[in-house]
């Protein structure tokens, strides 16, 4: 491996930051959604979808979050489920983050209870 491919590897994220849409095409096809958020964030409101496991919790455990499917994380901004998305793809899983968050969620009208 080359200079040039060592240093892609170090930069390189090894999971993909996706818009509402994207994340919703990805749920469809099977992927998790899974809400990072805390326990009262998830109280204020989350998609039907979406399993909570909060990113404390997944520092330690998967929680059962299937590794045979991609899994799509989200929480209020997008930071917390880029940390998310980045821990997962580094347990094995084929993750992605979405831009936005919650925000984005709503604001692209998607269901929310």
């Amino acid at each position: 491996m080359g200079m040039l491919d060592s240093l892609k590897a170090i930069f390189t994220k090894p999971y993909k930051t996706i818009g509402v849409a994207e994340a919703k095409q990805l749920m469809a096809s099977g992927a998790t959604l899974v809400d990072v958020r805390s326990q009262d964030e998830w109280r204020s409101g989350h998609s039907p979808q979406a399993k909570h496991v909060p990113l404390d919790r997944l520092q330690t455990s998967t929680a059962g979050i299937p590794k045979h499917r991609p899994v799509v994380a989200i929480c209020r901004s997008g930071a917390r489920s880029a940390s998310a998305a980045r821990l997962l793809a580094e347990k094995g899983y084929v993750s992605y983050s979405v831009r936005g968050g919650m925000g984005a969620w709503r604001q692209a009208g998607e269901q929310v209870r």
